[in-house]
């Protein structure tokens, strides 16, 4: 059988087994056809690969996206294309440090990793919606640094959201910015491989949180760091790995960057298409349960993600427009959005749906 990475799915690939996580509990039927819900579900599950059917090696079209959709305005804007410059190049230089830290034992510079990413957030000029670039990003070869910046970004705006202080925000950064360090300890043949990876491969990457707390333990970083690293992929209901731990026993910073990895992955454009509504991946979370989070982490992120969407205009799964007026704490992925002259509540309309921004 083959395995083929999450990151690589695309719609209309078929599993050719039933996916469990960690706790071995269903997520996927034998036979489905993969669609970007599923896939997204399996990002929310920190699934890293699946088995699909070969039915030929061909990838699914590139989506075409209009001119002007929320996402092509968007990447046309002057600040996206500075943003996306010096995130480039943040990523590069980032990408050097790390490896030298885990392959030639150098000094491991955590400072300037850290103002790195304030540079990104705080560009000259004013401060940018960081996730709006993040979503609108596509993917690099080079994924673990490109996706652990993203992450180190999501993770300082969020301790905001949490009221924690400018230190602690830093910390968080730095927890975010060095989650997935275990990774470069993972042959570069199994991180690389093009699509399908065996049951032995998949074990192997299974293993870069504890390769990750091994290599922070030889440097002088915080607590939060090395068990960041560790506890990245733990969950609140003790269906995460390599611990299986819950609750309180998960490390505070760990529990920040478990959320900020996951979103990450389920927002992140991919090459078939551009990035999810960000309501989308909100309404994952509220399905699949948010008893895997924090609740109280969980909650602000997610209603400070809609909050920024307040008043935007949007597009339905009936083809319908309108702008959101009004969010529904109950059911955040459902507020009320206003269609010229009529109302729609959509937390009392499950056959619609907010499919994209405008």
């Amino acid at each position: 059988m083959s395995r083929v990475n999450t990151s690589d799915l695309v719609p209309g690939m078929i599993l050719e087994a039933d996916v469990y996580n960690y706790n071995d509990q269903l997520i996927l039927p034998e036979g489905l056809v993969l669609n970007d819900k599923a896939i997204t579900k399996l990002s929310y599950y920190a699934v890293s690969s699946v088995r699909i059917k070969d039915v030929g090696d061909s990838p699914a079209p590139k989506a075409e996206e209009t001119e002007n959709s929320y996402s092509a305005r968007l990447r046309a804007t002057p600040e996206f294309k500075k943003y996306k410059e010096d995130f480039e190049k943040t990523v590069n230089e980032m990408s050097r440090m790390i490896a030298d830290v885990v392959l030639k034992n150098a000094p491991l510079e955590t400072d300037q990793l850290i103002e790195d990413a304030l540079d990104l957030l705080h560009p000259p000029g004013g401060d940018i919606n960081v996730f709006d670039m993040v979503h609108n990003m596509r993917h690099y070869d080079d994924i673990t640094f490109a996706h652990s910046l993203n992450v180190g970004l999501i993770c300082n705006v969020f301790a905001g959201w949490l009221g924690m202080s400018e230190e602690e925000q830093r910390l968080a950064t730095e927890c975010g910015i060095l989650h997935d360090i275990g990774k470069l300890k993972i042959p570069e043949s199994i991180i690389k491989k093009p699509k399908k990876l065996t049951d032995t491969e998949f074990e192997v990457i299974k293993t870069h949180p504890t390769e990750g707390y091994k290599i922070l333990q030889r440097y002088n970083v915080s607590d939060h760091v090395k068990s960041a690293a560790l506890m990245h992929h733990e969950r609140c209901d003790g269906t995460g790995y390599p611990l299986g731990i819950t609750g309180d026993q998960i490390d505070e910073y760990a529990k920040i960057v478990a959320i900020a990895d996951v979103y990450e992955a389920m927002t992140a454009a991919r090459n078939y298409r551009g990035s999810l509504c960000p309501f989308t991946v909100i309404e994952a979370f509220e399905e699949e349960g948010l008893q895997k989070y924090d609740t109280h982490m969980i909650m602000t992120f997610l209603e400070n993600i809609v909050n920024t969407y307040m008043l935007n205009r949007v597009g339905l799964s009936n083809g319908m427009e309108g702008d959101i007026i009004f969010i529904n704490k109950q059911r955040l992925s459902r507020p009320m959005v206003k269609c010229g002259t009529e109302y729609i509540d959509l937390s009392k309309r499950p056959e619609l749906s907010i499919d994209k921004l405008l």
